[in-house]
């Protein structure tokens, strides 16, 4: 059903492409791992197994990410160890080391700014991708 509301508001023609939906996931997709890669630049940020067991078990982590074509073994034993931090699985392998500038399953974010400007975007995104999941559920 197209209502034209743009067309109409605008008192002129408006076309939207026809990837739009693609485009505003991928500018949602570019904020949260540009987010990750300023925490992994300052610092805030851990990435691999280890290090990321070792800031859950410390308690020094309030974001744990885990590539979403990662092993569900490694995924299992992080989450267990996550109590009560923001989980996301949101990334391909690829997509986390390309941000993070290393190759990357797992990385942790510590509490702070940079897990809080972090969380802002991937929720978005998250929010995002299951609005259009469902949407297309219908």
């Amino acid at each position: 059903m197209h209502r034209r509301l743009f067309a109409r508001a605008f008192k002129a023609p408006a076309e939207t492409p026809a990837d739009l939906g693609a485009q505003v996931d991928a500018g949602f997709a570019k904020a949260a791992l540009s987010a990750l890669g300023l925490a992994r630049r300052c610092g805030d940020a851990v990435v691999g197994f280890e290090k990321t067991r070792a800031a859950l078990k410390a308690k020094k982590a309030s974001v744990l990410i885990a590539a979403s074509d990662g092993a569900d073994d490694g995924c299992d034993k992080l989450a267990a160890l996550a109590k009560g931090v923001a989980r996301y699985a949101l990334f391909t392998r690829s997509e986390l080391s390309a941000a993070l500038g290393q190759d990357a399953v797992h990385a942790a974010i510590m509490a702070g700014p940079s897990a809080a400007r972090f969380e802002r975007a991937a929720q978005r995104l998250a929010a995002y991708r299951t609005a259009g999941a469902a949407k297309e559920a219908e």
